[in-house]
């Protein structure tokens, strides 16, 4: 494995959040502290709990597994997209760099962002509710491995995009929207039935629930179902880039 070559891609991808640290740091920090201010103070103290939680508590995983999202798939699709629109990408190509190391760079460095902006977000929640992780590692294995599984699918969104429109068109009109509807503000038992089992087809349900489940022990699914679908769509992102590499779609004239 050519360590040269993922350290200097990562080193160059994390030099370049400084240069654009309010868009890359500030900004997603300072608008999730706001959901505290406006749901957590003005509309939970309308709420009593959400399952036992109080529900200032009870959005805070939400509401970081929101902004690791988001996150996760913009890093990505912006690094591996900006090398294809400027044409550097093809001497990365011709380099002596395996496409896997150039994969582990990439997605490495994008989720390395996301994992710093979601534990940003968390030290940022103690300010505004009394939080008590019971499942630390747990905790933060759920957050490394959601941040490497969406930064993968945002390095496939990065290569597919041939215009600034459809780079930002998935996280617009998917990503962002499953994840609202996929508990970040409620608990899908709170829905009639026919409701909750359409929120089971939602992906981000689980991916919320499990990480939740780290914080209290409670979640709208099993904890082995969260996984199990955290660890089956990590799998379908990795064949989907071993595929891209195999037969050079949208990298090769």
């Amino acid at each position: 494995m050519n360590i040269y070559a993922i350290r200097a891609i990562y080193k160059f991808e994390m030099a370049r959040t400084q240069r654009t640290l309010l868009q890359s740091v500030v900004y997603p920090v300072l608008s999730t502290s706001l959901y505290f201010v406006i749901f957590g103070s003005a509309i939970g103290s309308q709420i009593n709990e959400v399952d036992g939680i109080a529900y200032a508590a009870f959005i805070v995983p939400g509401l970081i597994m929101l902004s690791l999202l988001t996150q996760s798939v913009s890093n990505a699709s912006f690094a591996i997209y900006f090398p294809r629109f400027n044409g550097t990408i093809y001497e990365l190509l011709s380099a002596p760099v395996a496409y896997y190391e150039v994969v582990i760079a990439y997605v490495g460095a994008a989720a390395t962002k996301s994992v710093l902006i979601g534990l940003l977000i968390l030290a940022t929640a103690y300010f505004f509710v009394d939080l008590n992780i019971q499942h630390p590692l747990i905790m933060l294995g759920f957050l490394i491995l959601t941040a490497v599984s969406f930064s993968l699918f945002g390095f496939i969104l990065g290569i597919w995009a041939d215009n600034f429109e459809k780079l930002q068109l998935v996280p617009l009109l998917v990503v962002t929207p499953l994840t609202f509807l996929g508990g970040t503000f409620y608990s899908i038992s709170m829905l009639p039935p026919f409701w909750q089992n359409l929120s089971l087809l939602n992906p981000v349900v689980y991916l919320i629930s499990g990480f939740r489940w780290s914080f209290y022990g409670e979640g709208d699914v099993s904890i082995l179902a969260s996984l199990g679908m955290t660890l089956g769509f990590l799998a379908i992102c990795l064949a989907v880039v071993a595929w891209i590499f195999r037969t050079g779609y949208r990298l090769k004239p």
